[in-house]
């Protein structure tokens, strides 16, 4: 059986790798072992934090809301419960939206709230 040489198969495996890796600190740009160990890491930490995401826009959400209602005098915890209390059901993205853009709005939310 022939033997078979890898050069041009392994160049190739290589180079996508190191060109992933471009812009990473020392030879972790420039040696394909490190390049690829780091690149491994890197796949874990994008996997975690597309998830993590979802919960640092919600705390996001959450501190607009809140810095909203205590500007209209109610903490957000009073606020949210007047709220579910009254039978409104919307959602934080959207309170977060009216607190920032349509300040009248959220001050009648804040009214019905505190009515409940």
């Amino acid at each position: 059986m022939p033997r078979v040489k890898t050069g041009t198969v392994r160049r190739a495996r290589h180079k996508k790798v190191l060109k992933r890796a471009k812009g990473y600190w020392g030879s972790r740009s420039r040696s394909y072992r490190s390049a690829r160990q780091t690149l491994l890491n890197a796949a874990d930490y994008e996997y975690r934090d597309r998830r993590d995401k979802k919960a640092t826009i919600r705390r996001l959400w959450i501190a607009r809301i809140n810095a909203a209602a205590r500007r209209e005098g109610v903490s957000y915890s009073h606020f949210m419960s007047g709220l579910r209390r009254s039978g409104i059901e919307i959602n934080r993205k959207m309170l977060a939206e009216l607190a920032v853009r349509e300040p009248e709005a959220f001050r009648s939310l804040v009214e019905v709230s505190r009515a409940s």
